[in-house]
């Protein structure tokens, strides 16, 4: 049988694996002391003086941001059509209303310049999405929210480690940020997710909903060498903790993600020299100082191509290689396009960059080797 290589694997070590059977042993399977300290290990990485809650999804992660910052029936949170659906969906989970903005056809990002004129009196928030780990124009996005009074909650599903105007995603001005660590991630514990935030408001909120709206930490009364059954149930909450078995391998994972980026960036850059002459729009990178964290590698199939970009992505699986396409915009999805009668028009350069774009294989477990048969595959293929 031909060797197939995927679009993604994550990247396990002995010692993420270690950790989980320690926890296993230890009897510490859901919330607990191994979940405790890869959140303290995850604020110190990132540097940001607040508080980082973990989650059992970047999804759960968002809807808990959003609830914290009083988003509700009627309010509108502005946000990007070129995302994963989760990014709009929390939205709609607190009755409030996605309003799409298109995005800029050369970084594939929200498209700062059009955020103005979809604000409307219920605007209650903005959510840029720094897609395949390339950051947002952030200090005009603030620099809006501050003027109309808008919070604004960073979705960095793919982002750890992202440097933008000098700083790490998760230390901006922004309320809230929100990364996954989903099996394809960066860094992953499989499904979980990390919100940041300096706001003690936000954090406590986030804490008390995460589980059941329970006004005390479960952990806490477990552990208390004296009676301490009593709890109050403050809120409808929901149940969205990590488990320590999830957090086991995030705090190693964690130790890795800058070697990790290392390698993803290196890939990245091989990428772009070899097929700098292939009719391909390359993704673009980082702006000087600033850093991408390279959660995906998009090649967009130009006018040029011999061949269409659905027709490329089965014959590059016919050579033994997976790819992917990130993302079906929203607006063409059935709920999304029905509910608020969307027209594909209705976002261009979203719309344009979704019918030609392929995510190429790039993850740490990649080897020179595979790379460079994903690199002759396309060359073989584009040539034709």
């Amino acid at each position: 049988m031909k060797y197939f290589l995927p679009f993604a694997l994550p990247d396990i070590g002995e010692e993420e694996i270690a950790e989980v059977v320690d926890s296993l042993r230890s009897g510490w399977v859901t919330t607990g002391p191994k979940t405790k300290r890869f959140e303290k290990e995850f604020v110190d990485f990132v540097g940001v003086q607040g508080e980082a809650i973990s989650v059992n999804s970047a999804t759960a992660g968002l809807h808990l941001a959003l609830e914290a910052l009083d988003v509700g029936a009627g309010d509108e949170v502005i946000t990007t059509p070129y995302t994963f659906t989760a990014t709009a969906e929390v939205i709609r989970y607190l009755g409030a209303h996605p309003v799409f903005v298109d995005i800029d056809p050369n970084t594939l990002n929200i498209n700062v310049s059009k955020i103005e004129a979809a604000i409307t009196e219920r605007t209650k928030a903005i959510i840029p999405v720094h897609f395949a780990g390339l950051a947002c124009e952030m200090d005009a996005i603030i620099a809006i929210a501050r003027k109309h009074g808008l919070k604004v909650v960073e979705d960095a599903a793919h982002s750890l480690p992202t440097i933008v105007g000098g700083k790490l995603v998760g230390t901006l001005d922004s309320d809230a940020t929100v990364f996954s660590f989903y099996a394809t991630k960066t860094i992953t514990t499989g499904e979980g997710g990390m919100v940041v935030t300096r706001d003690p408001s936000i954090a406590a909120r986030c804490k008390v909903m995460r589980l059941h709206g329970i006004s005390r930490d479960a952990f806490d009364r477990y552990v208390s060498t004296k009676p301490a059954w009593q709890y109050e149930v403050v809120a409808p909450g929901f149940k969205y903790n990590m488990t320590d078995i999830a957090a086991s391998m995030g705090i190693h994972q964690l130790m890795k993600a800058r070697r990790f980026q290392q390698k993803r960036q290196e890939m990245a850059e091989r990428y772009h020299r070899e097929l700098a002459d292939m009719p391909v729009q390359l993704p673009p990178a980082a702006l000087p100082g600033d850093m991408h964290a390279w959660h995906l590698y998009v090649i967009r199939l130009s006018d040029a191509s011999p061949i269409g970009r659905d027709a490329f992505i089965e014959a590059m699986a016919q050579r033994g290689i997976g790819c992917s396409v990130h993302f079906i915009p929203l607006h063409l999805q059935p709920y999304w396009r029905d509910t608020y009668a969307l027209q594909p028009e209705d976002f261009p350069h979203a719309l344009k960059a979704y019918q030609a774009a392929v995510s190429l294989p790039l993850y740490t477990r990649m080897s020179e080797e595979d790379q460079s048969k994903v690199i002759a595959a396309i060359k073989e293929i584009l040539a034709a």
